[in-house]
């Protein structure tokens, strides 16, 4: 018999950790692989984690409601193992960092110097050295539950050196602003239990503010023509197909379009470098009444409006439904949002991380417009408003991308086909 560990899986491209909303087995359970041992939580998705093993759960390590990082052990299966594969393992799970340390000659120590998020702020937290610390992870890799028991047994003031202290003190203000007090409530106030799929959201959302040096313009779009069409064969649509022809889709696609054309746009911030991403992959927010999530519609510049429009029926009914997959979240290269849909005439989006940019279409309201002949006409009028990563990309480029968009969607009309 061997003990193995499961990890934290990445559920989604630029998901750094996960937060286990419900275990779905205890321990002295059998499991086989595959079998669904947990629902884990990110801002992206809520999905069913699968067993990597076929054996029986021995330790739950991660607790309901805690946030683990990717690659943090969650829980713990002993599994059948031959004999030689069986012994190195023991040692390993039965070792301590004081005895692992006197035959550390002899292991892998190739993942020492990786720390996760979660260790790192445990160990500044209580001025823990790192490099002092003897790891029990994979490749001798420190994990949270090595921390803890130093932690447990208060020998971290035998680690900490006046340099210790020194990085540890700037961490007092945030710990004295954590423990502020909540608001005074008054009669009649209603306390709201923050969900873990709010607090993903509230996290992403931060990040993405805090990391990301936004930009905003805005673009006002004719689309009387677009309108009418649309209108004038949305009931045929219906009975053919089976679905709505939204507006929706025929902006979805007109920004698939200028991404191609101006493929600066389909751009990631990586520290040292930009990536320009091969693929046109258009997030799409659909919102719940307590839940904002982000599926992908995957190659959307391939598509024809009306393939767009059954993808958009079918991501939102998945949501309704509580049914999307990581695999439908993942690989978002650009953000398009329906804002109009709730009656916003100009907003200001934030931008999905690691994202540089996001659409957000406006309302479709009659105005009074001056046309080029001088005479004043009611039109449909829509506001396109872009927010921009400025690490990433520029007024002109944006201002180009944008000008196209508007091109295509007021050259829109009885002529263009939706097949």
């Amino acid at each position: 018999m061997a003990i193995e560990q499961m990890a934290m899986p990445q559920l989604g491209e630029s998901v750094t950790e996960g937060t286990i909303s419900k275990w779905l087995v205890s321990p002295g359970d059998h499991v086989n692989k595959y079998d669904p041992i947990a629902e884990v939580m990110t801002d992206k998705v809520n999905a069913e984690v699968p067993s990597s093993f076929t054996g029986t759960i021995t330790e739950l390590v991660g607790e309901e409601g805690q946030t683990l990082a990717v690659g943090e052990i969650i829980c713990k299966i002993e599994t059948e193992k031959t004999e030689t594969q069986e012994a190195p393992e023991r040692e390993e799970e039965q070792g301590t960092p004081a005895n692992n340390a006197s035959h550390g000659a002899g292991k892998d120590r190739s993942n020492k110097a990786r720390y996760s998020p979660a260790v790192l702020r445990l160990a500044g937290e209580h001025g823990i050295q790192l490099e002092q610390v003897e790891g029990t992870g994979a490749g001798g890799r420190i994990t949270r539950k090595d921390i803890q028991k130093i932690i447990d047994s208060g020998m971290q003031q035998k680690t900490e050196t006046p340099k210790a202290a020194a990085v540890q003190a700037p961490q007092e203000p945030k710990q004295q602003q954590k423990q502020a007090p909540a608001p005074v409530l008054s009669a009649g106030d209603i306390e709201i239990p923050v969900t873990g799929v709010r607090k993903a959201i509230a996290a992403n959302m931060h990040k993405s503010k805090t990391e990301i040096p936004h930009a905003w313009t805005m673009m006002e779009v004719d689309v009387t023509n677009m309108t009418a069409y649309r209108n004038s064969i949305k009931d045929s649509f219906k009975q053919k197909e089976g679905f709505n022809l939204t507006f929706f889709a025929f902006f979805v696609k007109a920004a698939a379009q200028a991404l191609k054309e101006f493929p600066q746009m389909n751009s990631m911030w990586a520290g040292d470098k930009i990536v320009q991403k091969k693929d046109i992959n258009i997030s799409i927010a659909v919102a719940t009444e307590d839940s904002l999530f982000v599926p992908v519609i995957k190659h959307a510049d391939e598509k024809t409006i009306k393939g767009i429009a059954r993808e958009i029926t079918d991501l939102a009914k998945k949501v309704r439904d509580g049914k999307l997959t990581a695999d439908d979240m993942q690989g978002g290269t650009f953000t398009v949002n329906n804002t109009g849909s709730f009656g916003s005439v100009q907003s200001m989006g934030i931008i999905n991380h690691p994202q540089a940019a996001i659409l957000q279409v406006e309302s479709i309201v009659k105005r009074p417009v001056v046309m080029n002949n001088g005479m004043i006409a009611v039109r449909d009028m829509v506001n396109l408003c872009l927010s921009l990563d400025h690490r990433v990309l520029d007024g002109l480029v944006c201002g180009r991308f944008l000008g196209r968009v508007k091109e295509i969607l007021e050259n829109i009309d009885e002529n263009t086909s939706v097949y």
